[in-house]
């Protein structure tokens, strides 16, 4: 009889910010069976690849982390791979893992899924309730996609597929592209680079006053993994509609002006910060209401300064100019 640790898990999106993380937090609850592959290895996109791949590798649990990310400049440049790419990932790995018997799956969504203008904190009731903000829309549709496919294949084949919507993650294994990353990862960038260059200012896009939830990523992982091994008696909302998925995050939020003096004092960068008010703000706040996890007994760990200091420290081991 295989026991709980030898189960064989998949995590796809390995190498990423998040599917990393799980990683690491599985090894550390001493999982023997933890089954990668590279994007060379295995072409998410292709169903007749991922078919095989579990067809040949008898896979017990999925945690599903391969997705197409990246910051306001990525999916406003990009929304067509943006949407084709995350629907296409999602619907082969969720429909390939059902036909080859998988019966636990867990699928990583994004807070951008929530309308614009939701009221704050967000309840996982508000889904569909409003316009989404409009530079991530592709991005946003393909997730809501993703739950309720996984909602779907609860209803109709009695699997247990859960899904959970992570605030905005940082952390070791960040994407620091100079274009396509999110804001705490290009601000360390930005702020570092220009620490090496003696530049007097950082400018930053927008008015500063957007207010964002931060997660450290093992923390998220952390979430993830608990979430995976609760009950199902405990865990029984994953075929109810608009309620299937479970908010993760930290319940407080900071402006992006705090957020980057918050990094300014990390990185030890003397110059200004000037604010672009010409280029976008995004959506003016996200703030996830993080009550139903709370009540199934998961809490963060990591303070947002702490887990700055911690990020940019591995920043700094792998920069590169």
């Amino acid at each position: 009889m295989k026991s709980n640790l030898q189960k064989r898990i998949y995590v796809a999106g390995h190498r990423g910010l998040v599917g990393s993380a799980i990683v690491r937090a599985l090894r550390k609850r001493d999982y023997t069976n933890v089954i990668t592959r590279t994007h060379a290895e295995l072409e998410l996109t292709d169903q007749q690849a991922v078919r095989q791949f579990f067809a040949e590798n008898q896979i017990d649990e999925v945690y599903l982390a391969a997705a197409r990310v990246g910051g306001i400049h990525a999916n406003n440049t990009y929304p067509a791979e943006f949407i084709y790419d995350n629907l296409m990932v999602q619907a082969n790995v969720i429909n390939e893992a059902y036909r080859a018997g998988v019966k636990k799956l867990l699928f990583l969504g994004s807070s951008c899924i929530y309308p614009r203008m939701a009221e704050q904190p967000i309840r996982e009731e508000y889904l569909m309730n409003g316009a989404l903000e409009p530079t991530n829309e592709p991005y946003a549709i393909a997730k809501i996609a993703g739950i309720k496919m996984c909602e779907s294949y609860n209803r109709q084949y009695g699997t247990d597929y859960r899904s959970v919507m992570p605030t905005n993650l940082y952390g070791p294994g960040d994407n620091y592209h100079p274009e396509n990353s999110h804001v705490i990862p290009a601000l360390i960038r930005r702020f570092h680079e220009a620490k090496l260059n003696g530049a007097s200012k950082v400018t930053i896009w927008g008015t500063g006053t957007p207010r964002r939830e931060f997660l450290y990523v093992d923390d998220m992982a952390d979430a993830c993994v608990h979430v995976m091994q609760l009950d199902r008696d405990t865990y029984d909302q994953h075929t109810t509609p608009m309620l299937s998925h479970i908010n993760v995050g930290t319940g407080e939020d900071v402006t992006i002006r705090e957020v980057a003096e918050i990094i300014r004092k990390a990185v030890g960068f003397q110059g200004d910060i000037e604010f672009d008010t010409s280029k976008p703000d995004g959506t003016p706040r996200k703030l996830m209401n993080t009550a139903k996890l709370t009540s199934l007994g998961w809490r963060p760990g990591m303070r947002l300064g702490e887990g700055i200091k911690e990020t940019y420290a591995h920043f700094q081991a792998d920069y590169k100019a």
